[in-house]
Parts: C-alpha cells; sequence; structure tokens
C-alpha cells in the first residue's frame, strides 16, 4: 500500500522517500526524524499492517532547519529541471514560487523560475492574491512538471508571484501548500491531491516529524477544551493575548520590544508546558519553547494569535511540532 509521509518530509510511494533535517546554524539539537519514525512504528503496531515496507528501495535528501524558525527542502519544476528551495505549509494549499519576471524587491532575492528555458511550461491568464500575516502576493497560475523526491507530477499547476510586498525577508523560494483543496486561492489542485489522484500515492495521508494546557500539574487554559491548527508554516506557538500573557506571566516572562524575555539563568528551573489533545498528553519542554536571539538573550515562543480576538484558537506551530510526529489524512 502505497502513502506519502512528509517527515519534514518523510515519503512513502513505491519506494520509500525519506527527506531528514539537515542543521543550518541551529540553536538547539533537533530529533532524529529516521529514529522517531521507528520509534513511533513500534508504538503503534496498528499502523503496519498499512504500510508495506516489502521491496522498498531508500531515497534520502535534506530539510534545513534556519535558525529553528522555518524548515525548508528541494523541490525542481521544468524541463530540463530547475531547483528550489521551499517551505512546507499545511495552513495553506497553494504551491508558488517567484519568476524571472517579477520586479519586487522581494523576487529579486531569491531564486527566480525562468519559464523560457523550460520545454513543459504551460501559461495561463488566471490570476489570485494570497494575504499572509507577513505580506501578500499577486500571481498568475501557470503549468509543468514538477519533482519532489522521487515522485513526479507531470502537467502541475503552480503561481508565479507577480508582485510581492512586504516578503523581502523570507528564507526561501516559495511556498509549498499542503492543505485542503478548497481553500486554494488559486483555484488550482495542490500537488499532494494531484499525486494521489495519478496513482503515486496510494493514501490520503502525510505525516511531519517535526484541550488544555497545563503548568506545575495546574491547567493555565481552556479546561473546557478549545479549538487548535497545527500549522508548518508557523515557527512559535500562537493564541489569544490573554491567555499567551497568562503563560508569560507565569514564567516571569517580560515584554521587550517584539519579544517575552526571561534570564537564561533560569530557564532550567522552568516547567514543561503540556498541551492534552483527545486525553493524550503532549509536554513542550523548556529547552523547546525558550530560544534564543542574535545576542543570545533569551525568549519565549509564546505570540499574541493574528486571528480575531474573539476565535479562542491556538496555532500550534514548529515549537509543538518538533516534540511530536504528526500524521495528517
Amino acid at each position: 500500500m502505497k502513502w506519502l509521509a512528509l517527515l519534514r518530509l518523510v515519503a512513502f510511494s513505491e519506494c520509500i522517500v525519506k527527506i531528514p533535517l539537515r542543521r543550518v546554524k541551529t540553536m538547539r539539537k533537533t530529533l532524529s526524524g529516521k529514529n522517531m519514525l521507528k520509534d513511533f512504528l513500534k508504538e503503534h503496531p496498528y499502523r503496519r499492517s498499512q504500510i508495506s515496507f516489502r521491496g522498498s528501495k531508500l531515497t534520502i535528501y535534506s530539510l534545513r532547519n534556519i535558525m529553528d524558525l522555518v524548515y525548508v527542502g528541494n523541490l525542481t519544476i521544468g524541463t530540463p529541471p530547475q531547483e528550489f528551495q521551499v517551505i512546507f505549509d499545511t495552513a495553506s494549499s497553494d504551491l508558488w514560487m517567484p519568476p524571472i519576471f517579477c520586479t519586487s524587491p522581494a523576487c529579486s532575492t531569491h531564486i527566480r523560475f525562468r519559464h523560457l528555458q523550460s520545454s513543459t511550461f504551460r501559461p495561463t491568464h488566471k490570476t489570485f492574491t494570497i494575504n499572509y500575516g507577513s505580506g501578500r502576493m499577486n500571481g498568475v497560475v501557470a503549468y509543468d512538471t514538477l519533482w519532489i523526491g522521487d515522485l513526479e507530477s507531470p502537467d502541475q499547476p503552480f503561481g508565479l508571484s507577480m508582485v510581492e510586498y512586504r516578503l523581502e525577508g523570507r528564507t526561501y523560494d516559495g511556498v509549498f501548500g499542503l492543505n485542503y483543496p478548497n481553500i486554494s486561492f488559486s483555484r488550482a489542485i495542490p500537488i499532494f491531491d494531484k499525486l494521489k489522484n495519478q496513482g503515486a500515492i496510494s493514501e490520503p495521508v502525510f505525516a511531519f516529524y517535526l484541550s488544555n494546557i497545563s503548568m506545575k500539574r495546574k491547567v493555565i487554559a481552556f479546561s473546557d477544551g478549545c479549538e487548535a491548527l497545527v500549522d508548518t508554516g508557523t515557527s512559535h506557538i500562537e493564541a489569544p493575548g490573554r491567555l499567551v500573557n497568562n503563560i508569560q506571566k507565569l514564567i516571569s516572562a517580560r515584554l521587550r520590544g517584539s519579544k517575552h524575555y526571561v534570564y537564561c539563568s533560569v530557564v532550567n528551573t522552568l516547567p514543561s508546558i503540556i498541551f492534552t489533545i483527545n486525553g493524550i498528553n503532549y509536554p513542550v519542554p523548556v529547552r523547546a519553547y525558550i530560544l534564543r536571539d542574535s545576542r543570545g538573550h533569551c525568549y519565549t515562543s509564546f505570540k499574541e494569535s493574528k486571528l480575531s480576538p474573539s476565535t479562542e484558537t491556538w496555532i500550534l506551530g514548529d515549537v509543538f511540532l518538533r516534540q511530536c510526529f504528526s500524521f495528517y489524512d
């Protein structure tokens, strides 16, 4: 049985495509993707009947962990292939990158797709806009052959950014959306769904290695349960302001600029914060939710959500996902 697992990323198809992490200036040791997958399958034997490893081959390539803030990997587009670094985002559905004809400052600092050099490129006149928390892009839909590992998606629809606003500081060329087709701004079929439809993978499942919150055995938020989004495109853990402020107060974090800081000397005395999801505890240890800035000062990874204040929703980003192996179906 073929399926796709993104182990930041791990993909299973006819062969196993394993994508481990490669450290790039990280501030903490990251867990081993290979060992995490082995442990997960051992602890959940019922999964074994759904995965066939018989006669499989292993293909390995790396993602880059950039300052524990974002995880990027390589994919290629076009014939002959052109390589790009993308962020794999479970909160969006569109795949896009900058083309050579984009003149925005943000485009000029990244690798740009040269459409005239691809014999399989097919343009359209369909335009779209995506608004992100950090900026916006206006794009046009095109088609070309895309490869991720050993998986090929011919005539894959994707976006080319014509104009980019406030996206200059990103450390990747484009975005690889993994969410549902019905939230795609370009209305193009996402690559994951297209791979499933063409039989490259047989199960609509992927995974990443990357309810209440309690501290010191004390419930500090949502004792009656709450809603949460798991987002690989978000670096931190985000929540309504009053709940974030409650956590910052309990760990004696003080606001300086846009971050809440704690004394690095007391970090080892701080407790784990536990998310209880469907009755299972997922502890986030202090070494995960306390980060260091460029000057070596310690700050917390909890941020106020940009969602409506009336929406009591948590966004569990990479800080949370680094502690577990998450499946998406």
